[in-house]
């Protein structure tokens, strides 16, 4: 398969080691002093885009790779006031866009339990939930798209919450999320129920950046022959299991 990697970081880097090592071809690299590379002959021949970018330039990243049509596997958070934006070019112009906020597998493993967990917690009202996320101190977005689909997941099995916001003081209907940026921490999402009897805590504790490239290389690989907006439940629906 031919990849075109948007966004050069330490992502973009770790993407395209796995890509090689998974056996395909790196065809062209975008990074922000690049642009112009989406106008080339080598990145027209990618199957797909991984973009890894950052919030302030995703949108315009995503249009370009459309122009090209060229099928579009995103890991960028921060820019999700344009998503049904993305969903009508999918609908209405037949592109292809894979979005998740994380790419781990053990994070999308954490997606399941944390809803089921939820599901189970709404029927003890005396349990209150809260959570934190830590990431290293160059993620520009907070709470991360990690944090904000627990969060979702949360709100979506217990009814006694009605939204979320960052911080560690909130409503009674709010869910509570504490975002802290420290040294070069690849990503810790910890979610705690407490009552005045027990305390009830799941963490996920991300040791590098490796999980998260090859999620992003499995779904580039997924997509290719596919149409729509699809998602890690696409991907795990099919290969993996029924959420």
């Amino acid at each position: 398969m031919k990849i075109a990697l948007v966004g050069y970081g330490k992502m973009g880097k770790e993407i395209e080691k796995i890509s090689l090592e998974r056996g395909h071809q790196i065809v062209s690299i975008i990074d922000i002093d690049s642009t112009e590379n989406f106008s080339s002959d080598a990145f027209k021949q990618a199957d797909v885009a991984i973009e890894f970018s950052n919030p302030i330039a995703a949108f315009e990243n995503y249009k370009k790779c459309f122009a090209a049509q060229i099928p579009v596997v995103s890991g960028t958070t921060g820019w999700l006031e344009h998503l049904e934006e993305i969903k009508r070019y999918c609908k209405e112009e037949g592109q292809t866009f894979f979005y998740a906020s994380n790419f781990s597998i053990g994070v999308n493993i954490f997606f399941a339990v944390n809803k089921y967990l939820a599901r189970i917690m709404e029927h003890f009202p005396e349990y209150d939930v809260k959570m934190e996320e830590v990431h290293h101190i160059h993620k520009l977005d907070a709470p991360s798209g990690t944090a904000i689909t627990l969060a979702e997941g949360i709100l979506e099995n217990i009814s006694r919450k009605t939204e979320w916001k960052g911080g560690t003081e909130t409503a009674a209907e709010t869910l509570p999320i504490h975002s802290i940026r420290e040294g070069e921490v690849p990503g810790i999402h910890e979610i705690t129920y407490e009552s005045d009897a027990d305390v009830i805590r799941i963490k996920h504790d991300a040791k590098s950046r490796k999980g998260f490239a090859l999620g992003a290389v499995v779904a580039a690989e997924f997509v290719k022959e596919k149409k729509g907006f699809l998602t890690m439940d696409d991907l795990f629906n099919e290969r993996y299991f029924n959420f």
